[in-house]
């Protein structure tokens, strides 16, 4: 059933719907890892902290729930499971890991339904736009073709839950500040375990007609280390600003301004610098969890740092 819908995109896609082509791709890249890593730092950083904090802490929760699905499932892509299926253009190099449940679909979940829920005051007009987006999303994985509609149905719903837990536990530790350490020690034991999990669990192995291994396990469960990388650096980032930093996003328009620049500036050296040639020195799982720390851990607790020392004379 599954196979028959995204045949039937297909056909639409090279027929018919080509006009839908470049629209869907657009789609798709609000749903990657770098658009929403960037995305949430600058609203951390210039917007709003504790709105930032939010969205990072529903993220780190949704990266958890999408690595411990993908490597518990161990979906084959649609066009491994279906050789009829072909991805269009170059979406294929954007689809990483095993396929359920889709990862752009929860990270527009994250970013898009998670700022919906969050702004009581939003306008009706704006919080349906925002949930159009994680629809919109969602529906251009499988336009595409590497997704099929139950990876992003789960991840849409997967997603817009853990939000929803998300806003009522930070809404608790407002109440209680004192528990963020507890907060903090949960998280770092899930991150742990699922790191455990993915390292020790076996996994399928299928051979084409050649006798090649079609999917390897180690790779595939790559995308679920990074996880156990950006939550950890999360949760230790998000502990030392709350007792050391402390920084404030009620600032001018022009410190704003400044902040998301070099903010930025400073995230794109950590990532597609430093953390390339890490991947060069430290290869394996291993790099894979520190290379994402560094990312997460610039952007949660470094930059802010800087910035408050910067600022402060």
């Amino acid at each position: 059933m599954d196979m028959s819908f995204l045949l039937l995109q297909q056909a639409f896609r090279n027929g018919s719907g080509f006009f839908l082509v470049d629209f869907m791709k657009k789609m798709t890249f609000f749903g990657e890892l770098n658009t929403t890593l960037v995305i949430l730092a600058i609203i951390y950083w210039c917007i709003s902290k504790d709105l930032g904090t939010y969205l990072m802490m529903g993220w780190s929760g949704n990266r958890i729930a999408n690595g411990f699905m993908k490597i518990t499932v161990c979906a084959y892509r649609p066009w491994i499971r279906d050789s009829r299926i072909i991805p269009h253009g170059d979406a294929i190099t954007t689809a990483t890991g095993y396929s359920f449940p889709s990862g752009h679909t929860m990270n527009a979940g994250t970013v898009y339904g998670g700022t919906a829920m969050y702004g009581k005051n939003f306008s009706k007009p704006l919080k349906i736009m925002l949930y159009l987006i994680v629809a919109l999303v969602a529906l251009s994985r499988t336009f595409l073709g590497v997704h099929t509609p139950q990876d992003v149905l789960v991840g849409m719903a997967s997603s817009l839950l853990v939000m929803w837990l998300t806003l009522k536990l930070t809404r608790w530790i407002a109440e209680k500040p004192e528990k963020d350490k507890l907060v903090a020690c949960i998280g770092f034991v899930l991150a742990i375990a699922l790191g455990l999990y993915a390292a020790l669990k076996s996994y399928p192995v299928d051979y084409d007609s050649n006798g090649k291994i079609i999917v390897e396990g180690a790779k595939m469960a790559n995308d679920t280390f990074k996880a156990v990388g950006w939550v950890s650096a999360f949760l230790t980032g998000w502990i030392l600003e709350r007792r050391f930093v402390g920084f404030s996003t009620d600032i001018s328009k022009e410190r704003r301004f400044s902040r998301g620049i070099f903010g930025i500036m400073g995230y794109y050296a950590v990532t597609f610098v430093l953390n390339t040639l890490l991947k060069k020195w430290i290869p394996g799982p291993a790099g894979t969890i520190m290379t994402c720390f560094l990312q997460m851990f610039y952007i949660t607790f470094l930059f802010p740092w800087i910035m408050k020392k910067a600022e402060s004379k």
